[in-house]
């Protein structure tokens, strides 16, 4: 079964609430990774199916971008990423995600 990353970076904290709480209500994706990118800036990582993190991403940037005081800064959908990127990068399933893995 094909999957995707999917993240969107924000300016501040409500944004990227807003974000991944429409992401994960409007398509069938976990959350994996949520941190602080720098300087006021948080950022959310959610996978599942190619088709559900895109759509999760497009709900995520017009609920980031519709909080006050929020802005989406960047956001990406990678298809299919190779196993290596999981091991070099934080976007694999922990203990704390594994529970809520849909697929």
């Amino acid at each position: 079964m094909p999957q995707a990353v999917g993240a969107i970076e924000t300016l501040g904290f409500p944004a990227v609430l807003a974000a991944a709480d429409a992401m994960v209500k409007s398509a069938e994706v976990a959350i994996v990774y949520y941190g602080i990118a720098e300087s006021g800036r948080l950022i959310v990582v959610v996978r599942g199916q190619v088709a559900e993190v895109q759509r999760a991403v497009e709900s995520g940037i017009e609920a980031g971008n519709q909080t006050f005081g929020g802005e989406v800064i960047t956001y990406f959908v990678i298809p299919n990423p190779p196993e290596n990127i999981e091991t070099v990068l934080p976007i694999h399933f922990t203990s704390k995600s594994e529970p809520f893995r849909i697929f």
